[in-house]
C-alpha cells in the first residue's frame, strides 16, 4: 500500500502533461485541417515537370 502513495500523484502528473499537450497541439493549429494532407495525395498537377532534355522550339 505504501507504493499507492508515490503512483497517485505520478499519474497525476502525467495525465496533467498530456492534458497540456493536447491543449498545446489543439491551440497551435495542429487539428485545424485534418482532411487537406490526405487529399493533396491524391491531386494532380496541371502542368507538367520541366526537364532539361527536352528541345527549345
Amino acid at each position: 500500500m505504501d507504493i499507492l502513495i508515490l503512483l497517485i500523484p505520478l499519474s497525476l502528473i502525467l495525465v496533467g502533461v498530456i492534458a497540456w499537450i493536447m491543449l498545446w497541439a489543439a491551440k497551435s493549429g495542429q487539428f485545424d485541417d485534418l482532411e487537406g494532407p490526405g487529399h493533396s495525395v491524391i491531386m494532380d498537377d496541371d502542368s507538367p515537370p520541366k526537364s532539361d532534355d527536352d528541345p527549345k522550339p
